[in-house]
This record gives structure tokens, sequence and C-alpha cells, in this order.
């Protein structure tokens, strides 16, 4: 008896975890606004739409890393990383551990 007592109620609350999961999902799916251009249009056409949305009320606001110093949106990359081999890298560390002050090499030159 005890077991299927423990059953339902796992089953209704896991019911209600479900349930409240999709509302919260809903809920911030509704709520969530599209602040990025879509394909297929220009920065021009991305501006007009944006001034178009301020004048009914809704504006988005890109974030601030997004903008150059005149608050313009920016056009390009921001990571852009150089390729590298394993040799390369090898070198690099090993002219960091080299060039380290605690090199035991040091003090094996010195004596």
């Amino acid at each position: 008896m005890l077991h299927l007592l423990y059953l339902v109620a796992f089953t209704a609350i896991a019911f209600l975890a479900i349930g409240n999961l999709l509302r919260s999902l809903f809920t911030i799916s509704m709520d969530y606004p599209r602040s990025y251009s879509p394909a297929g249009r220009s920065q021009a056409e991305w501006g007009r739409s944006q001034i178009n949305a301020s004048r009914s009320g809704y504006r988005s606001v890109p974030h601030p890393e997004l903008l150059d110093d005149t608050g313009n949106p920016i056009n390009e990359p921001l990571l852009v990383m150089r390729s590298m081999t394993v040799e390369d890298a090898r070198e690099q560390l090993d002219a960091l551990y080299k060039s380290s002050p605690g090199n035991r090499t040091d003090r094996a030159e010195e004596s």
C-alpha cells in the first residue's frame, strides 16, 4: 500500500514539474526580444526597422561591446584567431621556459 502511495505522489510531482517547465519555456519565449538583424537584410534596412520599432514604443538596445565609439553598430569580426602548428606552440613555450627567472639551466651555467 505504501508503494502505491509513493508511486502516485511522485507521478503527480513529475506532472507538476513538467507542466511548470513547459509554462516557463513558453513565457520566456514570448518575453525574449530579438535584437539581431535577420538574414537577408542589410545594416541600413535593419536600422530603418529599428527606427520604426522605436516609434511604436519597442526599442532594442544592442550590447555596448557591439557598438563603436560613436554608437554605431560595428560590422567586423570580433575575434580573429591565428592558426598555429604544434611545433610553433612548443617553440614558444620552450622560449618562455628558458627566459623564466627560475630556470635551472641558468644555475648550471653560472657554476
